[in-house]
């Protein structure tokens, strides 16, 4: 099939189980893969990402996927340059899947460079969409191939090389999986609206009290903030599936600024901007930087404050000059939002060990913080920053986080600040 005609399904909205790789390589075992799933009865589409020419013909070739790359197809065809063949069928091949409206589902297989190639156009696909790569680097550390998406990875145990007695049932095994995702249904148990609320193990008491206070009205998701967290709900939040977010503990931000292990990126907050849903923040756990074992932590910051929050884990605590820059750089993104903002500041300290007699307790600090924000966030009656005199985890600040919430969501999700 041409991309024309796949064009024209994606257009009509044909439900359809894309069975993508390398078919100058993989071309037998993709062809096997997609005879199983088609006998279940289910449409497929055949994608080939490889950068020679195939030994099984795919539905839709390499040419096809590699014209979307911004410099055309010679730009991914045209050079011996391995690594950079495989880098830039990548870019193509996750601009071609962000065109397509009638992926019911996407398996892939490959090893290390046709996994590199397949995944970062799967993880463009909404949570939900049933998406699995058989490669040999499953067994491994995936991280960076699935992200914080749902992407399912599966050792091919043997090398993707061949039909023999282990391939057959491993792939096979992943056609049906793949099968059978697509053709249940997953039965609708709850119809509220989902919200996403972040939490740190020192900001547990808020967001429990948030969440026993919305649940009767709202289907409440918690991410733990450790950067995959913060990326998981936004892209949820990209994905239309989120309603509305507390973003009780912004904590990443400390990581991304000072070079802490749970960074959720720049691109915090930026979805949720674009979104225009309500969105309530706060300041939980912009005390800390996170850290590995003691002895991980970056030289330049031996003279610094710190706490043992387990042997894996080493909290820094922030300074004044710090929180001065994440208020900078949290009131700028605020700054972006598009739908009705309320931030609310716990002047009491923004997790359980910056509390009065806890050891990262620090006013000072914290003043910094609150101040910058104060001077960085441009205020209007749909974006507003709220100061209280509580603890983050206090009763009256979770039930003013609530009352925040439940304001902006009444009043509409449209609103422009």
């Amino acid at each position: 099939m041409a991309d024309a005609d796949a064009d024209a399904d994606a257009e009509r909205g044909a439900a359809t189980v894309y069975v993508v790789g390398c078919y100058d390589t993989k071309g037998i075992e993709l062809d096997y893969v997609r005879g199983l799933i088609a006998a279940e009865g289910l449409r497929t589409v055949t994608v080939d990402v490889g950068t020679r020419p195939p030994v099984v013909p795919a539905d839709v070739s390499a040419r096809d996927v590699a014209s979307c790359h911004p410099d055309g197809a010679e730009a991914v065809l045209g050079t011996d340059d391995r690594g950079l063949a495989v880098s830039r069928m990548a870019d193509a091949f996750r601009r071609f899947v962000e065109r397509r409206t009638d992926v019911a589902g996407m398996i892939g297989l490959g090893g290390s460079g046709g996994t590199a190639i397949v995944a970062p156009g799967m993880r463009t696909l909404p949570v939900g969409t049933p998406k699995l790569i058989v490669s040999t680097v499953a067994s491994g550390n995936v991280a960076s191939y699935v992200g914080e998406t749902d992407l399912c990875m599966m050792a091919s145990v043997t090398d993707v090389a061949g039909l023999n007695r282990i391939s057959r049932r491993v792939l096979g095994n992943a056609a049906h999986a793949m099968a059978g995702m697509v053709a249940r249904a997953i039965p609708e148990t709850d119809t509220k609206p989902a919200l996403g609320l972040t939490m740190f193990g020192v900001t547990t008491p808020c967001v429990t009290q948030l969440s026993q206070a919305l649940d009767p009205a709202y289907d409440c998701l918690v991410f733990h903030a450790t950067g995959t967290g913060g990326r998981a709900m936004e892209k949820l939040v990209a994905s239309g599936l989120l309603a509305g977010v507390l973003d009780v503990t912004t904590t990443e931000v400390c990581d991304l600024l000072m070079g802490g292990v749970f960074s959720a990126g720049e691109e915090r907050l930026d979805a949720i901007a674009r979104a225009g849903i309500p969105y309530v923040g706060s300041c939980g756990a912009l005390d800390m930087v996170n850290f590995g074992p003691r002895d991980t932590v970056p030289d330049r910051y031996r003279d610094r404050l710190f706490y043992v929050h387990n042997p894996q884990v080493t909290l820094m605590r922030t300074t004044a000059e710090e929180n001065r820059a994440m208020g900078a750089w949290i009131g700028r993104k605020l700054n972006a939002f598009t739908g009705p903002v309320r931030f609310l500041i716990p002047e009491g300290g923004v997790s359980v060990l910056d509390a009065p007699g806890q050891p990262f307790h620090d006013p000072e600090a914290d003043a910094a913080l609150f101040d910058a924000l104060e001077r960085t966030v441009e205020q209007t009656d749909a974006r507003r920053l709220i100061r209280l005199p509580h603890n983050i985890n206090d009763p009256a600040f979770a039930a003013a986080l609530v009352q925040a919430f439940r304001d902006i969501a009444a009043a509409g999700h449209g609103t422009t600040p």
